[in-house]
């Protein structure tokens, strides 16, 4: 009989009451700190379980507490939850700095490495060692009080930024809609879309239809509204979201959080010895210095540029010729790109979407998963969750074993933050001889089930799905039994990102789409020639789409190893110059991108953005290995299992890699893949 999921293991969602959780959280902290002081008198000599397994099962226990709750406040986010998240925040934040500034528990946790036991603990035990007294570096443990104060100070004040950060860029995407009673102001809009905002009126209880900056409702209309003044003021209001300009002008203006959360950061690492954030945050990073990083985001854009000015051309061009248009805008471009891609390989992304029902691509995907690695997934119908459209499923092994469960959030709603993103539920871990499983959450925005109609996504979405299930697969994945470095944790951030981009490359396979892909109404598979079309505008401005986020990165990198206390406004100062050399249009001079750049001020990305580019040299050639040996080889992917996913942190990446292809990375394979080679 195939084991269920252990549900009591779960949170209760349904029992997190926003008035109880500071009280609650606080009362695990004092706790602890009791054990700590307990731990810390007891008979030398400190070993593994005297001291850092107690450790690791505290942490596990407020992981456990806080991470419902923090999933909540990204996902289903109300004034009550808001108000108690942020007055609780600041509570964990103090204790963290005060366990990573306690010099007693450094030396205790030190004297493990020096002695000769140390030797006989197993590789994740050594390495989770290893990265603690790292990271008691990184706080700052060698500084005098007066500086450790400072930096408690500076590590509170930056966690309340960049949770302003965020919920500004939540708030200013709320706040704004456009009601249209005129149907012919929509024309061009796909029927799906169209659907869409016939719903958010209905939502709103208005007649007509209703546009929002949710990404689905976004991207459909810049991309597919023949009306320009329409493209361009939908543009200009997602553009100059929570900044000083734009429709709701200062109400959630980012402008100083951003220069406050740069100011933090410098002087942080300043204070623990480095001369700027940049270099502080390379420490635990594959990339070990910031030449390295730059050498390589210019090398690539240096490569890059001149496929994506070719391209732009191309769009101008057309955009000159259909409708007159004598100076490309930004909200020209994904109209005539669209507009390009049709008249050049006679297909859209909306043709796709009737192929790719939501249920059907994930059964795909579970086939493919179980082909690969031999993992068998199941939805659990008995788990309660947060919303309506959550669901839950588990994986077994080959054995029927129970390995991990998920939970999946997939579509775009009000007071859900936007994007596409994986979580931690559940560590991996062993407790008292009990094997604690892996739990993640999925995230996604992804167009709601519109009318009669299943959600059906495009190939894009699907590309992000298969991105976040690679994260999944990460932490769920994981035979590591220490939380500290099991999955996703302890891993180097800049190779974080390559499991998740290794799972893309299955959606260009004849063999996976056969899986994937079926007409919602008729269960048709893909038409071939659709299928051929899609391949060919496979490297359909991949130019552009590699220099913008060439562009992202450079501006990320440079605006933390660059940073100068004595100016302000630094991240519109670094973006323009950043531009000069990444530009392939005009930016209009209201665009305030940086201020909902979540990923590097709200996000764990800060000097780190680069990490997307720096993976997919990994994930490009580790799926070479596949493409030399079939795209479904089973000992392939269970090799990719075995030496990728299940060792987690436990191993240094670049020795993970090599166990996987018999040698370092190489280029080649990421710039073939992305049309530039």
């Amino acid at each position: 009989m195939v084991k269920a999921f252990p549900t009591e293991s779960l949170p209760d969602f349904k029992k997190i009451n926003p008035e109880k959780i500071e009280p609650s959280i606080k009362a695990i902290l004092d706790n602890h700190r009791k054990k700590i002081a307990a731990l810390l008198v007891q008979p030398k000599p400190f070993t593994w379980d005297n001291l850092m397994q107690p450790l690791e099962d505290m942490s596990d226990e407020l992981s456990k507490a806080w991470s419902p709750i923090g999933h909540l406040h990204n996902v289903a986010q109300n004034d009550a939850l808001r108000k108690a998240y942020n007055a609780t925040l600041p509570v964990i934040i103090a204790y963290q700095t005060e366990l990573s500034q306690n010099e007693s528990l450094y030396k205790a946790i030190a004297s493990i490495a020096e002695s000769d036991a140390f030797v006989k603990l197993s590789d994740a035990q050594r390495k989770t060692i290893e990265h603690e007294l790292r990271d008691y570096k990184l706080a700052g443990i060698h500084l005098p009080e007066d500086k450790k104060a400072k930096v408690a100070a500076l590590e509170l004040e930056l966690s309340e930024l960049t949770t302003k950060f965020s919920e500004n860029v939540l708030d200013a995407t709320n706040a704004w809609t456009l009601h249209l009673t005129d149907a012919h102001q929509l024309d061009g809009l796909p029927p799906q879309a169209f659907q869409l905002s016939e719903d958010n009126a209905k939502q709103r209880k208005l007649e007509g239809y209703v546009l929002t900056l949710e990404y689905p409702s976004y991207s459909s209309a810049i991309q597919y509204l023949k009306n320009r003044e329409l493209r361009k003021q939908i543009y200009e209001a997602y553009t100059t979201r929570a900044s000083e300009i734009g429709p709701y002008a200062g109400k959630w203006d980012n402008t100083n959080v951003m220069d406050n959360i740069l100011r933090v950061r410098h002087e942080l690492a300043q204070l623990i010895g480095y001369k700027n954030f940049a270099d502080y945050s390379l420490v635990p990073k594959m990339a070990k210095n910031p030449d390295d990083v730059l050498h390589f985001l210019k090398d690539l854009l240096k490569r890059s540029k001149p496929l994506a000015q070719q391209e732009i051309a191309e769009v101008a061009e057309l955009a000159k010729k259909l409708d007159g248009i004598a100076k490309l805008e930004s909200w020209d471009v994904p109209y005539y790109s669209e507009k390009l891609q049709e008249s050049k390989f006679k297909f859209t992304q909306e043709e796709l979407r009737p192929y790719f029902p939501i249920d059907k691509v994930l059964t795909g995907l579970f086939q493919l998963v179980q082909t690969l690695f031999g993992i068998t997934v199941r939805e659990e119908k008995n788990v309660a969750a947060w919303h309506p459209d959550t669901r839950f499923f588990s994986l077994h092994d080959e054995s029927d074993g129970l390995r991990a469960g998920f939970y999946t959030d997939l579509y775009a709603r009000p007071n859900k933050n936007s994007g596409a993103w994986m979580d931690d539920c559940l560590d991996r871990r062993m407790v008292n001889g009990q094997l604690q499983l892996p739990v993640a959450y999925l995230n996604c925005n992804f167009m709601p089930p519109v009318g009669n109609q299943p959600a059906l996504l495009t190939h894009d979405d699907v590309l992000t799905l298969f991105h976040e299930f690679g994260h999944c697969l990460h932490h769920m994945l994981t035979k590591v039994d220490q939380a500290s470095v099991a999955g996703i944790h302890g891993v180097a951030w800049d190779a974080v990102e390559f499991p998740s981009q290794f799972m893309e490359n299955f959606c260009w396979e004849k063999e996976t789409l056969a899986l994937i892909a079926a007409h919602y109404q008729t269960g048709a598979p893909l038409p071939d020639e659709l299928f051929r079309k899609m391949l060919d505008a496979k490297h359909f401005q991949t130019g552009m789409q590699m220099v913008r986020q060439l562009e992202f990165a450079l501006f990320d990198f440079r605006l933390h190893y660059e940073y100068d206390p004595a100016k302000k406004s630094q991240p519109q100062e670094m973006l323009n110059e950043v531009r000069k050399h990444t530009a392939l249009l005009d930016v209009p001079a209201f665009n305030r991108f940086q201020h909902s750049f979540s990923h590097i001020f709200a996000g764990g990305y800060a000097a780190g953005y680069y990490s997307y580019k720096w993976a997919e040299v990994l994930s490009a050639d580790a799926y070479a290995q596949f493409e030399e040996r079939g795209i479904l080889d089973k000992a392939t992917g269970r090799s990719f299992m075995k030496n990728i996913l299940e060792v987690g942190g436990a191993r240094e990446p670049m020795y993970s890699f090599i166990a996987f292809r018999g040698r370092e990375p190489s280029i080649d394979a990421l710039l073939r893949h992305s049309g530039i080679s």
